[in-house]
């Protein structure tokens, strides 16, 4: 069984962390200034419209499909369900 971890490490990894967090941002800050940070509700909205982007591409796919399978003659349509029923 190991030893735990000196307090002092972790309070210093936890400072190191901060810090850098803090240079990034400010970095970031300096680079696009303050209308172009990015914030959580930025990102929030943003997976909202790819949420709503990516079910309406799937509802078109699927009325494409039911269009194809309606669109098939019906007896290939009978012959389809005879054969996997003899399966």
């Amino acid at each position: 069984m190991e030893p735990a971890l000196p307090a002092g490490f972790v309070n210093a990894s936890r400072a190191v962390v901060s810090a850098a967090a803090d240079l990034v941002a400010g970095v970031q800050r300096r680079l696009v200034g303050d209308a172009g940070m990015r914030t959580a509700r930025d990102n929030a909205w943003a997976a909202t419209l790819e949420d709503r982007a990516r079910h309406e591409a799937r509802a078109e796919l699927t009325r494409e499909v039911a269009a194809l399978v309606a669109a098939r003659p019906a007896t290939r349509r009978r012959l389809a369900k005879t054969a996997s029923r003899t399966r």
